[in-house]
């Protein structure tokens, strides 16, 4: 099931219905300002992991999110070169800008492996790689790649499964001596579920955030409780707030999880809910 929307405002109604409901403080949202959104919304590729990019790019513009994390699934970004020149060269004639590439896995501490990570994002003229698993003993053989690159690392907390950085926290005390370019990606659920105040955890690691993953759960200690973008507990609002306040340059990536067979109803309430907050907040939003 592939659901359409036949109209732009979809998404702005929805949105101001989404933030003046869900949040008691936005029982009357603030008209817009004109003033553009600091907070930039982008999507993970991985939540459209059972489509093709060819079923895939159509979602991204009936939601009118032109930013993509994307990720070696299906064919949205294939390791072997030719394929991949292919899929970028698609984006690009659809308006899609490839922001990040991700999760990307270091599974081995040689400098070959690592080197080809490297050139695969490099290849496609992407900025960061949201690293998924790398240890602390890869790190300067990274390090030395992304000086050389000048790629930057924003290496993914997983929760209190991940035994080495189950919080953004953890990531901060291992790369506070490294290079400028080796950071973090915040996944709220994964940080929320590892007991870490999600807002907190924004600040603390102030300039070495280079991406966000969001999500929502209705339980920060279940992790298969994943909802919809304000459907649950995270305090969407204060996030933004915290990333507006640090000076966050990089995206909000929305990585939606649950129901992969039919993942757009889910998808369009989350960046609805979204653009309500920051519509609720006083900016204007790109739909």
């Amino acid at each position: 099931m592939t659901p359409t929307l036949s109209r732009r405002k979809l998404l702005q109604s929805s949105a101001l219905a989404a933030a003046a409901t869900a949040l008691p403080s936005f029982a009357e949202p603030k008209a817009e300002t004109g003033k553009p959104s600091p907070i930039r919304l982008g999507l993970c590729s991985y939540t459209f992991r059972n489509f093709t990019r060819a079923q895939m790019i159509p979602f991204l513009k009936q939601l009118h999110i032109s930013e993509l994390n994307a990720k070696d699934v299906k064919d949205h970004l294939p390791t072997d070169p030719t394929q991949e020149q292919a899929a970028v060269d698609d984006y690009k004639a659809n308006g899609i800008h490839l922001h990040a590439a991700g999760a990307i896995y270091f599974r081995k501490n040689e400098e070959a492996d690592v080197r080809a990570q490297f050139e695969y994002v490099k290849r496609a003229g992407i900025p960061v790689i949201v690293a998924g698993d790398p240890t602390p003993e890869t790190l300067p053989k990274i390090e030395s790649f992304a000086k050389e690159y000048d790629i930057r690392i924003a290496i993914h907390n997983h929760g209190p499964e991940d035994k080495l950085w189950p919080s953004p926290l953890d990531i901060l005390k291992d790369i506070k001596g490294l290079d400028q370019r080796i950071g973090c990606c915040i996944d709220v659920g994964h940080t929320v579920r590892a007991g870490t105040d999600v807002v907190e955890a924004i600040r603390a690691v102030g300039p070495r955030l280079f991406n966000m993953h969001m999500k929502d759960l209705a339980s920060f200690t279940d992790k298969e409780s994943q909802v919809s973008v304000g459907a649950g507990k995270m305090p969407v609002r204060e996030i933004f707030q915290a990333l507006i306040i640090t000076g966050y340059k990089g995206f909000v990536d929305l990585e939606y999880e649950i129901k992969a067979d039919d993942p757009m109803p889910g998808v369009i309430e989350s960046i609805a809910y979204q653009r309500g907050v920051l519509t609720g907040l006083g900016y204007t939003t790109s739909a």
